[in-house]
């Protein structure tokens, strides 16, 4: 074993650079799929799902959609705490999502004209629920809800079959019984992008898909990129914690852990305003990795994507999180509401010693789909706005356009646009003509 679990650097000397390279192979290979489904259709659904994921879909009366009453099954079969926890989940995530809901607005400028902005919800989105290691009833909740407090009311749901029963996982059939999607696919990887993407017998095409994958989904999520709206092409999770004196090292390993067992390419990183706190959170990071189920995972991650960050100030901290831009921020520092307004660049941020980062995975209300590998630099986490589109509108009355005619004919002959100003400069004509009757 490594003298450290986590390396030690100075926050000078910090860079946190993801961006990972990509098998050639596996491009060409999802490339492959997606023409293949692009052109075939159910077919070659049924080719790639029984090539990859189960032989039961290799036969001819093989059905891709999932009738309801496996739905309803699949929610009855779980314990009553668990369907509790689904909702009372679910209703926390639509609460927190109503609030995002943005008005339209309209008014009438000095000039006469009436401007508006309205917004419009998506006709149809697709949502990818992974289901191959390990499955996640959150996913579903919290790409679901958002579109449907948007007022998408047509939601087709994708998850991969399981080899041995031939059906996506119960506990994403559950969750999508749970909030009211009856329209679901046994499709996975990047077949059922493409699926998403060009529609086939079974799956009509989408405007949008939502929803996070492995490495054949995010290539997929690029290769069909421009043809249908993706929400991102999200990389392994990710958090930073911010710790101080007053931060316990128990809570800071425990969280570090909980990053780090989701993935071997998960980042976990504390930067430390107390040096002294490095060893002691080293020593409780040993003791908790013994006994994670997922320790191999785990040390993997640390080993890999770990670091214990030494930085001198608050303000050197604050850089540090800032030029990084992760998915997670937690604030285990003395008054965390006073470091929040500095956080600039994060996709989230959890307050104070209470709030460690499975809260808002789970519970909380807002949202666990979040930019990573930096692209907090310039995105956003999942939300209400990213099943909605902005429409405009304006009306203009005859007084008006002959008040604004002169800079809009000036503006379009600049550009050597002539039948701009003409469409303007007829209108006038006419007007003029009929005033002189």
């Amino acid at each position: 074993m490594a003298e450290y679990l986590l390396r030690r650097v100075e926050a000078s000397a910090f860079e946190w650079n993801r961006s990972t390279h990509v098998d050639p192979a596996a491009e060409s290979r999802v490339r492959e799929i997606v023409a293949d489904v692009r052109e075939g259709g159910d077919s070659a659904l049924r080719r790639w799902t029984a090539t990859l994921d189960t032989e039961q879909a290799a036969a001819a009366d093989w059905d891709i959609r999932v009738p309801e009453a496996e739905l309803q099954r699949a929610w009855e079969g779980l314990g009553a705490e668990l369907r509790a926890a689904i909702t009372d989940a679910a209703d926390r995530i639509r609460t927190f999502h109503a609030q995002q809901l943005p008005k339209d607005l309209s008014w009438v400028d000095a000039d006469g004209a009436t401007l508006g902005l309205t917004w419009r919800p998506l006709g149809r989105v697709g949502v990818y629920a992974p289901g191959g290691r390990a499955a996640y009833p959150s996913t579903v909740l919290m790409n679901v809800i958002p579109a449907q407090v948007a007022g998408v009311t047509d939601i087709v749901l994708a998850s991969p079959p399981q080899p041995d029963t031939g059906w996506p996982h119960p506990l994403v059939l559950a969750a999508a019984h749970a909030v009211g999607v009856r329209d679901v696919v046994r499709v996975g990887g990047a077949q059922a992008v493409a699926a998403f993407a060009y529609g086939t017998e079974s799956v009509r095409r989408v405007d949008k898909l939502a929803g996070p994958g492995n490495l054949y989904v995010a290539l997929a999520k690029r290769a069909v990129m421009g043809d249908v709206g993706i929400d991102s092409i999200a990389g392994p999770s990710e958090v930073f914690i911010v710790a101080d004196e007053t931060a316990d090292p128990a809570y800071i390993a425990a969280d570090l852990l909980a990053q780090a067992e989701h993935d071997p390419e998960a980042g976990a990183v504390c930067v430390l305003t107390d040096a002294s706190l490095a060893d002691a959170v080293e020593a409780a990071l040993r003791q908790q990795v013994t006994v994670l189920p997922r320790r191999t995972i785990a040390e993997q991650a640390l080993a890999r994507w770990g670091a214990l960050v030494t930085a001198a100030s608050r303000d050197e901290v604050i850089a540090v999180v800032n030029r990084s831009a992760p998915e997670h921020v937690e604030l285990m520092v003395a008054q965390p509401e006073a470091w929040l307004h500095s956080i600039t660049r994060a996709g989230a941020v959890f307050l104070g010693p209470y709030t460690p980062e499975p809260v808002g995975d789970y519970f909380a209300g807002p949202n666990h789909v979040l930019p990573t590998h930096g692209t907090a630099r310039f995105a956003s986490g999942l939300g209400v706005l990213d099943f909605l589109r902005r429409m405009t509108y304006v009306s203009y009355p005859k007084q008006t356009l002959a008040r604004h005619a002169r800079r809009i004919q000036t503006l379009a002959e600049a550009e050597g646009l002539s039948g701009h100003a003409r469409s303007v400069a007829i209108r006038l004509q006419t007007a003029q003509e009929g005033d002189g009757r």
